[in-house]
């Protein structure tokens, strides 16, 4: 079914990541946040095609998800226009592709931060993809790669993107180096530049510009809204998933009251419940609650309890429930 489109507020999203923003954890983190722009984990373009098991096992999410972004890999533009027809009729409100991850065997496919090596392909994909859908077409990329990391190659890179009619770009404040570092390294290793995406959004006002790359809080992203159009929080919303708790009240300006780790672990657990009765297995579940507690006494056990009985025969959600009696009971 499509969906109305509607203009996208972005001031503030959760990053796509891989093995971790599944539609479990979309749907425990929209427990907390109603108004954050959520993002699926990259999808390559043929698995989505030629995937054996069909679409469904990449584009299925829950409705209470909305607003949600896919995020596809790819360079053929065909097979890239191709997966937006079909994200449109899947339901989803944007499709952004991924210009920023810089995993070997990413690049070995010949998409993600590598494609900055080519601005006229990724231009061609992104026209493309805008030419099969409705929904409004985003790229996320890197401020360079390599030895391409001179402000200017950044602009060009922009300027020709930007030519297709593409308005929002999601720059990752840091280099990629292609050889030499992981993917983990390339997130920590190469230094932070938020001032250089701050520039950017100086020298193209007439773009959607949103920072991505070493937010650690709510209020954190909010400092940068006076800089850029929105900004982007990674793995500190995974690893210490509750920081979401106040983004509707301190960026969208909700006056509900901030949510509690025990009532999004209440709003949740009917979710579990009829994951498992649906043959899913506590543990794709559990597995995303682990930094829940962080900080809080009784973490160390929170953790403890979940991976010592989320493999359990028929474990179910009264894991969760045990895990959670156990942290207020101390």
């Amino acid at each position: 079914m499509i969906t109305d489109i509607k203009k996208i507020d972005r001031r503030l999203s959760v990053a796509p990541m891989m093995d971790w923003t599944d539609r479990h954890q979309r749907v425990f983190m929209r427990g907390l946040t109603k108004q954050t722009l959520l993002y699926t984990e990259m999808v390559v373009a043929p698995a989505i095609i030629f995937g054996k098991d069909g679409p469904a096992r990449f584009l299925d999410f829950n409705e209470i998800e909305h607003p949600i972004a896919l995020q596809l890999g790819g360079s053929d533009p065909a097979q890239l226009a191709q997966c937006c027809k079909i994200a449109q009729g899947w339901g989803y409100d944007e499709i952004n592709l991924n210009c920023g991850c810089p995993s070997d065997r990413v690049s070995a496919g010949r998409f993600g931060a590598c494609l900055m090596a080519e601005p006229d392909l990724v231009a061609d994909c992104i026209k493309a993809m805008q030419d099969a859908t409705s929904l409004p077409i985003t790229i996320k990329h890197r401020i360079g790669i390599d030895d391409l990391d001179s402000y200017d190659l950044l602009c060009a890179f922009i300027d020709k993107v930007a030519q297709t009619g593409c308005e929002t770009f999601i720059v990752h404040a840091r280099k990629a180096w292609l050889k030499g570092l992981s993917p983990k390294q390339n997130r920590e290793v190469p230094p932070l530049r938020h001032d250089i995406v701050h520039e950017i959004k100086k020298d193209f006002p007439h773009l959607e510009i949103i920072l991505n790359g070493g937010i650690l809080s709510v209020e954190e992203a909010q400092s940068h809204l006076d800089k850029v159009d929105g900004v982007m929080i990674g793995r500190a919303a995974y690893e210490t998933p509750y920081i979401m708790a106040n983004a509707d009240q301190v960026i969208f300006g909700s006056e509900a009251p901030i949510i509690s780790r025990q009532e999004a672990l209440k709003r949740f657990l009917p979710y579990v419940t009829e994951q498992v009765e649906n043959d899913v297995y506590l543990r794709h579940m559990a597995k995303h609650l682990f930094g829940l507690f962080q900080g809080e006494r009784g973490a160390k056990a929170w953790r403890r309890y979940l991976s010592e009985h989320m493999f359990e025969n028929g474990a179910n959600s009264s894991v969760i429930e045990k895990a959670s009696a156990l942290i207020e009971s101390m």
